[in-house]
């Protein structure tokens, strides 16, 4: 485990513009959405990772083409890190030409060539464990990564996944975004036990990140990654992150003081202090990149087979 507090500055490292340009992006798209939903522009539900854009840019560059990446109803952070592509997430999200899947997905159920995003909790687990079975008979040396929340281990198709990944040996690759709190339940008043001890019923491998370095992260995970594509089996990676946002558009229930103690906690406010000078420029950037991908997807028709 990284043995850095998310509370001390110090332990941040300076980032690549690239991977701070990716998680402004990130940031800035969610919040434009939630405005959008709040003028109307966006309908039906929307979930948000405000607080949790680093899990994805950290994993992106340890994950490529031959990977298939299973996303889930909060996935926008994970479709952009992987893509970089906001407009083509944005039509989909507003139901405009040029959308990922022509306006009909919307927020939740995303496809592309090599990810997939699901609303219905659990569900990508076992068809991961499908995909990872086949990309390990080709050889390919891919895996099958899989975006799950602590909400998710409340599934009973997580364990049948998991039993099959382990006696199969499948590369798969379990990424658990504890924030703590499954819509307005906390993990502590859901989740008997632990994440860990769970897979290590299977005799599955779980590694524990409480860390919001980037540098860090990756540092840490390349090897175990790696490892699954010389000799597939599954890992389960559990990063304990937070929510900022609500639940789903405006339905956060939980008080001001815990929320003030999260915000604290925010790689965004943490970053701004530790590097001000290289972060304003690119909070500037993506923010002015975000305002122009939302002032040209609106200009755009409505997709043919757009609910909107």
């Amino acid at each position: 485990m990284i043995d850095a507090s998310p509370s001390r500055t110090a332990a941040l490292s300076r980032l690549r513009e690239a991977d701070l340009d990716a998680l402004l992006l990130i940031r800035h798209f969610e919040l434009r959405v939630l405005d959008l939903v709040v003028s109307g522009e966006v309908g039906g539900t929307t979930h948000v990772c405000l607080g949790q854009e680093y899990v994805p840019v950290a994993l992106s560059p340890l994950l490529d083409t031959r990977d298939m990446v299973f996303s889930n109803h909060r996935g926008h952070g994970h479709y952009l890190a992987r893509y970089q592509e906001p407009g083509s997430l944005l039509a989909e999200i507003m139901g405009r030409t040029g959308a990922v899947c022509g306006g009909v997905g919307g927020s939740q159920h995303v496809y592309r060539d090599g990810f997939l995003a699901t609303g219905v909790q659990g569900e990508s687990l076992p068809a991961a464990v499908g995909v990872g079975l086949d990309l390990r008979r080709r050889g390919s040396g891919g895996i099958a990564a899989v975006y799950v929340g602590d909400g998710t281990w409340g599934e009973g198709a997580v364990y049948e996944a998991l039993n099959m990944a382990q006696l199969w040996q499948v590369p798969l690759l379990v990424v658990v975004e504890n924030n703590g709190i499954a819509q307005s339940t906390p993990t502590r008043r859901h989740l008997a036990g632990s994440v860990a001890d769970r897979a290590r019923a299977f005799g599955i491998p779980h590694l524990l990140l409480e860390s919001d370095d980037i540098n860090d992260i990756r540092s840490y995970l390349a090897e175990p990654i790696g490892a699954l594509r010389r000799t597939p089996r599954p890992l389960v990676v559990e990063f304990m992150t937070v929510r900022l946002g609500p639940h789903s558009k405006g339905d956060d229930t939980r008080d001001t003081e815990t929320l003030d103690r999260l915000r604290a906690r925010d790689w965004y406010r943490r970053y701004a202090a530790a590097f001000p000078e290289q972060f304003a420029v690119a909070d500037r950037r993506a923010r002015l990149r975000i305002d122009e991908v939302v002032r040209e997807v609106r200009s755009r028709a409505l997709a043919p087979g757009s609910a909107r």
